[in-house]
């Protein structure tokens, strides 16, 4: 996989880090402007399509206790239909500029 900019001959390789944090800008945008649109459409069909959110957990209920300090862990990605046209205008982005 490709991970130059666009132009001709490409500009500098983009590390993977640089990509996911656009990426993940992309999703957290996209989810807050579907949240906005739940906000305004009317109660229907088309506002629980919009609003309607999938999670996807990484961690869940990790914890670690070590006497004086307990701590708890749990990493839960909550994406709407928005937000997956949010991740696809990033990567467009990436792609272009």
């Amino acid at each position: 996989m490709d991970f130059r900019g666009g132009g001709i001959g490409g500009r500098n390789r983009r590390s993977i880090g640089f990509i996911t944090v656009i990426i993940l800008l992309g999703a957290v945008t996209g989810s807050l402007l579907g949240q906005l649109v739940g906000m305004i459409l009317p109660e229907g069909v088309v506002k629980e399509f919009f609003t309607k959110t999938g999670e996807i957990k990484f961690f869940e209920d990790n914890q670690l206790d070590i006497g004086v300090i307990y701590l708890k862990l749990s990493f839960t990605l909550r994406v709407n239909v928005i937000g997956l046209i949010g991740i696809i205008v990033a990567i467009y982005l990436l792609r272009w500029y």
